[in-house]
């Protein structure tokens, strides 16, 4: 091999090294994107106050025993749902989490971070309400099936769902060894497999994020009987929410 063929693979393996370096130290700002809350009046907002960080909630309070939980997109201002949640849902106490960062919230956010605060989240409105029902939507959806295999929630919906982080990456990043270089993996079929509750999974029918086929192993690792996938026609990955079947399935299962 001449000097200067030589030189040229020694520079090629240089910058892709670098690029791989630079995708492990940012590889978060290229997963979160957080957002300021539309919604801000003192009487919607609940403050969790965890050890190394505040974080925002938005609420509609309501007594009974029934409360909804919701864990928004990887770019979402949740509270932007509270209407069409408070019409559509009106027997439950809504809670929506803004991630850390997000919408007020302190601190960075990271699957981690995220699970401590959805359980404490859970714990705390368990104590008024013990009949919870879980949304996750895209990402949300890891964070809400992880919660659905610690807590005793009452129902599972998961909008635009994969099977696990680390597969969407790597389609997304061929050219990368995700497997390594992944923090965050949001391994959802791994927790799928413990969930015993009425679940239902949502799909968007032209989805160009989440691939079918990771929603449908995502569907696979759930126990027999226990999940359901059903598709919304005419929708993406962003306006799946646009469509009527969005809130109509959904109340299908938290109405009953």
């Amino acid at each position: 091999m001449s000097r200067t063929l030589m030189s040229l693979v020694v520079l090629i393996v240089a910058v892709y090294l670098v690029l791989c370096a630079g995708l492990f130290f940012f590889q978060r700002s290229l997963i979160y994107f957080p957002q300021p809350a539309a919604v801000e009046t003192a009487e919607a907002r609940l403050k969790l106050s965890m050890p190394d960080a505040e974080v925002w909630v938005t609420t509609r309070e309501r007594s009974g025993s029934r409360a909804l939980i919701y864990f928004g997109g990887n770019a979402e201002d949740v509270s932007r749902n509270l209407p069409d949640f408070a019409e559509a849902f009106p027997n439950y106490a809504l809670y929506l989490l803004h991630y850390r960062g997000f919408g007020g919230s302190s601190g960075s956010p990271s699957e981690e971070a995220i699970a401590e605060d959805a359980l404490a989240l859970f714990d705390q409105v368990s104590v008024t309400h013990p009949q919870i029902a879980v949304i996750g939507r895209s990402l949300g959806s890891g964070v809400a099936v992880r919660l659905a295999s610690q807590r005793p929630v009452q129902q599972l919906i998961l909008v635009t769902p994969y099977n696990s982080l680390e597969e969407i990456a790597a389609r997304q990043y061929p050219w990368v060894p995700v497997q390594w270089l992944l923090k965050d993996r949001f391994e959802s079929g791994k927790y799928a497999a413990h969930i015993r509750v009425p679940t239902l999974l949502l799909a968007a029918s032209d989805d160009e994020v989440i691939a079918r086929d990771s929603t449908q192993r995502l569907l696979e690792n759930f126990p027999k009987g226990v999940a359901v996938l059903k598709v919304v026609p005419g929708s993406g990955h962003n306006s799946i929410s646009d469509r009527p079947e969005y809130l109509q399935w959904m109340g299908g299962v938290l109405n009953r």
